[in-house]
C-alpha cells in the first residue's frame, strides 16, 4: 500500500501553482473553463456563475502570475497552466479510484505492481469489484473461468495453479487462440507438464498478484498482507481504459521480469 498511500499525500507535495489553483473556488471555475476553451470576460461570467467584479479581479490576478494571457478580447491559459491544471485533473481521478477500491488496496500487497501501472491507476475508474460470499463461494473464480471461455485472446500473470483455469487456456491454445502467460517460478514445472500454452515465462517472487485481461475483460486479483491471496475480491471491468491498463501492466511487467 505505500505507493498509493503516497498519491493520498501527494496533495502537500504538489508545487505551489498547484495548491495556490486548488484553494480558491473562484480561481478553479475559472481554469476549468479556460481549459474547456478560450473565452472573453462575458463568456467566462456565464460559464462561472461569478460576478463580473470577481472574474476581473481573478484574471488580474492569474495574468500577473503568467498563468494565463489575452489575446484579442479572448482569455488563453499558458502553457505550464495546462499541464498544471492536468496534473490535478490526474491525481484527483486516481484519488477517487483509490477510495472507490478501499477494500481491495486496503491490507493487501501491491508493491510487486510497477510503479508505471500504479501512476495510470485513473484508468480503472470504470472498474468494480465483485466478491464472493457465503450464498456464491465460488463467484470470483467463476467470474474469471467465464472471462476465459468467452475470450478472443489472453495475456495473463498468475502466481498460482489451479486446473479449471489451466483447462480453459488449453481449450484456447485448441482453438488457435493467442494465449500467453507469465506464471511463478515455484509452479512453471506444473505448466509446463500440463499446460498447452506455448508463450509461457516467469517470474520469481511466489506472492504477486493475478491479472488476466482478454480483448474485452480485464481481471485483477491481490494477496493480502498475510501473504495468503484474496480469492473473495476481484477488480473487474469490461471498458476500454480498463483493458487498456491491464495490457500495459502486463507488458511492463513482462519487462521488468525478463
Amino acid at each position: 500500500m505505500d505507493e498509493n498511500n503516497n498519491y493520498l499525500k501527494d496533495y502537500e507535495s504538489i508545487s505551489k501553482e498547484v495548491k495556490y489553483i486548488t484553494n480558491s473556488i473562484s480561481r478553479l471555475k475559472i481554469l476549468a473553463s479556460l481549459y474547456e476553451c478560450p473565452k472573453n470576460m462575458k463568456e467566462l461570467t456565464e460559464s462561472t456563475g461569478l460576478s463580473y467584479s470577481s472574474v476581473s479581479s481573478t484574471m488580474h490576478n492569474l495574468e500577473l502570475k503568467d498563468f494565463v494571457y489575452r489575446e484579442s478580447s479572448k482569455y488563453y491559459l499558458s502553457n505550464s497552466m495546462k499541464i498544471e491544471i492536468e496534473n490535478i485533473l490526474e491525481l484527483n481521478e486516481i484519488m477517487e479510484v483509490i477510495s472507490k477500491f478501499f477494500n481491495i488496496l486496503d491490507k493487501h500487497l501491491v508493491d510487486m505492481i510497477p510503479n508505471s501501472s500504479i501512476a495510470e491507476l485513473y484508468l480503472l475508474g470504470q472498474a468494480s469489484l465483485i466478491e464472493s460470499g457465503d450464498v456464491d463461494a465460488y463467484r470470483t473464480y467463476n467470474y474469471i473461468e467465464n472471462a476465459l471461455a468467452e475470450a478472443g485472446c489472453v495475456k495473463c500473470i498468475l502466481p498460482f495453479y489451479y486446473e479449471n483455469f489451466n483447462e480453459q487456456l488449453n481449450k484456447l491454445v485448441m482453438d488457435k487462440k493467442s494465449v500467453e502467460a507469465i506464471v511463478s517460478q515455484n509452479i512453471l514445472h506444473v505448466f509446463e507438464k500440463k499446460s498447452d500454452v506455448k508463450m509461457i515465462y516467469s517470474f520469481k517472487k511466489d506472492i504477486n498478484f493475478l491479472l488476466i485481461v482478454t480483448d474485452n475483460a480485464m481481471i485483477l486479483g491481490l494477496f493480502k498482507d498475510d501473504g495468503n491471496f484474496d480469492q473473495n475480491r476481484l477488480l473487474i471491468s469490461k471498458n476500454k481504459d480498463s483493458i487498456k491498463w491491464a495490457y500495459n501492466l502486463f507488458k511492463n511487467f513482462k519487462k521488468e521480469n525478463k
